[in-house]
């Protein structure tokens, strides 16, 4: 049980106590104390004073009494300010729960709740290689992926691959116009960066051919329907959806060269996926909803056969679900493939990470599956993040201005060789140990950098400033794991045999305290970050615990700490920190080096 719910439970037996009013614990609110008033936490009194009968001040005063006198091992003090009863805690009880878990690899996670939930994330083109963008969306995906399982979920990672349609085609056409039999193996090119390099070539292709039929005289709306290489790419499409055997065999090919660099780049960056699907092997899907829809009036039929909702009462408009000829869109795939993980899965709760310009066709997936009864409807659930732009703009495929994944993770490794090399302290390192912590400092504050702004909001990612090691980056959290590592390492033999310090009577410093406050709140800040999809949260906090950290190691000696108690306090404190680093940490995907 965390502190905010010993002290709620508490305060809810004080008040059926002392007036006989049963109030559930969660009813009553509880805050850390301000930092200019006396006190660790708060009970905010204001919303039972009209049930009691009692000003606020009285009623501070009577709970405050009744908790100091029956809870004495736990509260140490009160005081009434305003209506807020600001509770101290006593030393001992900070004392007993450093004994507890300094030792505990376990804290902060729940035992199994026995309910599952799906993350979908990732969701790639195969006429391009992966991008800043896509590096944003997979380290949410499995970030919230793990943050969930800590709290107890059982958790099925899902990606589903784009393999199919006219972007497809593209770089199928540009490749058979422009390549000369080239491969990836003949150019020594990543699959994906080979492939992706077409798609750029087809609209430079494009482009020009539109530009000379508009100098010809033609208007550019039809010279974009009528360029060669366009109508060539539209009967591909015609082509492969009818099956041509030549032209599924360059398709296969084409995207296993893609698939096989997608594969390099996910363990590069630790992205992994219990289920993958294909849109080619989707996109038929839900035709047989759109059945059980107009059936069950949920859509209507238009006089030229289409198919459509009318979400207007929900505040959206008319949305088609079939075409007149009876192919489907794509949000019939969703519905269909929405049903097909459930089936697969049996999850309360689906999650898409997925870029907030599909706000609009998430709110309709989820309204069109609850009006057709599917099972877990109500727990799909958008993860919508804003894109990510760089100090220069925003990106751009076509025109080949986009970052790719592969290039910025190699910058990101080689700013921190340069940066680690500059600080000089690894001299004594091999050469694979160098390139071990070159890599997790590298890929450490890539990830920290992407992952500590609120998904919903648009962010500028700057690789210089995510690798610097005195700022609210990784590589300052990871430095400092490796320094408590040091500490420990130093005092070896005392970590080893911490004497318990249930007994202890000195006070604790406020550094001390500050520390051990803000490492008991790790378990709620793991459950906040679960129940609101947003790693931000534990990163925000990481950063917090190991700037606590530091200022309490700069004022606080360990190994010539004041006498052995204190030095066994400390102990706890600084393994109980790199336990927490190293669990919230690996929970964003980021590993911390012993040393550094």
């Amino acid at each position: 049980m965390s502190v905010t719910d010993l002290i709620k439970a508490a305060a809810a037996e004080a008040i059926k106590e002392v007036y006989g009013l049963d109030l559930s614990a969660a009813a009553i609110l509880v805050n850390a104390t301000k930092p200019e008033f006396e006190g660790d936490y708060t009970i905010v009194l204001f919303s039972f004073v009209k049930q009691l009968k009692k000003s606020p001040d009285a009623l501070g005063q009577e709970l405050g009494a009744y908790l100091k006198d029956k809870h004495n091992t736990i509260f140490s003090g009160f005081n009434v300010i305003k209506g807020f009863l600001n509770l101290s805690l006593a030393d001992s009880y900070w004392y007993q729960f450093l004994q507890k878990e300094y030792q505990n690899p376990k804290f902060g996670l729940k035992a199994p709740n026995n309910e599952r939930v799906m993350v979908e994330y990732s969701s790639p083109n195969t006429n391009k290689p992966l991008h800043l963008g896509h590096l944003r969306n997979n380290f949410l995906g499995w970030s919230i992926a793990e943050i969930l399982k800590a709290s107890g979920y059982e958790v099925a990672k899902t990606c589903i691959v784009n393999d199919r349609g006219v972007h497809i085609c593209k770089s199928m056409i540009a490749w058979q116009l422009f390549a000369n039999g080239a491969t990836p193996e003949s150019t020594g090119m990543k699959g994906d960066h080979f492939v992706g390099d077409y798609y750029v070539k087809f609209n430079d292709a494009y482009k020009k051919e539109v530009a000379e039929l508009v100098a010809g005289g033609m208007t550019a709306e039809a010279a974009e329907k009528e360029a060669p290489i366009m109508k060539a790419t539209q009967q591909m499409l015609v082509d492969w959806e009818a099956g041509k055997p030549e032209v599924m065999a360059l398709w296969q090919t084409m995207n296993s060269w893609v698939y096989a660099g997608f594969d390099t780049t996910y363990k590069k960056i630790g992205s992994d996926f219990d289920e993958t699907y294909y849109e080619s092997k989707t996109y038929l899907l839900g035709k047989d909803l759109v059945e059980t829809g107009l059936d069950k009036k949920v859509f209507f039929q238009k006089e030229d056969g289409s198919v459509w909702i009318d979400l207007t009462a929900d505040g959206l408009d008319e949305k088609l679900v079939r075409r007149k000829d009876g192919t489907s869109v794509y949000i019939t795939q969703d519905i269909g493939l929405a049903e097909l993980k459930q089936k697969t899965f049996n999850a309360t709760q689906s999650i898409y990470v997925v870029g907030d310009e599909q706000n609009y066709h998430f709110k309709v997936l989820k309204l069109i599956c609850q009006k057709l009864g599917l099972p877990s409807a109500d727990g799909i659930y958008h993860l919508s993040y804003g894109m990510v732009e760089l100090p220069s703009g925003k990106m751009k495929s076509r025109e080949g201005t986009v970052v790719d994944a592969d290039d910025l993770v190699d910058a990101m490794i080689e700013i921190s060789r340069q940066k680690t090399e500059e600080l000089g302290k690894v001299k004594d390192f091999t050469t694979d140990e160098l390139t071990q912590l070159y890599d997790i400092i590298g890929l450490g504050a890539l990830k920290f950098f992407l992952l500590r702004v609120d998904p919903r909001k648009k962010m500028i990612f700057n690789p210089e400033e995510s690798i610097d090691f005195h700022g609210f980056t990784g590589p300052f959290i990871q430095y400092t794991h490796a320094r408590i590592k040091s500490i420990l390492r130093r005092s070896a033999e005392a970590a080893a045999t911490i004497a318990p310090i249930n007994g202890y009577q000195l006070p604790l410093l406020p550094l001390e305290k500050e520390l051990t406050i803000a490492l008991e709140t790790f378990p709620s800040v793991i459950a906040e970050a679960a129940q609101e999809h947003d790693p931000s949260k534990l990163a925000i906090y990481i950063f917090n615990v190991a700037k606590t950290f530091n200022s309490f190691y700069t004022e606080h000696s360990i190994s010539n700490a004041e006498n052995e108690e204190k030095k066994g306090l400390r102990l706890q404190q600084s393994r109980l920190t790199a336990q927490v680093i190293q669990t919230g940490m690996g929970l964003l995907g980021i590993k911390v080096p012993e040393r550094m």
